[in-house]
């Protein structure tokens, strides 16, 4: 039986996006404040929708 790439899993792409973007957004709101907690939530915002697209290179390279 052959193991697949996990990364083929749409779910699984979209999931680790998510987890990073939940984790940045959740020390931005605890530590900081201003500019700068715009600017981590532009970067989650970032991390969701480009790191879906880099995994699904990786799932069929």
């Amino acid at each position: 039986m052959a193991q697949g790439n996990p990364f083929a899993n749409p779910a699984i792409r979209y999931g680790v996006g998510a987890s990073g973007a939940l984790v940045i957004a959740f020390v931005a709101y605890t530590y900081l404040d201003g500019t700068m907690q715009l600017v981590a939530y532009l970067i989650a915002a970032l991390d969701l929708l480009v790191t879906p697209q880099v995994l699904k290179r990786a799932g069929t390279a």
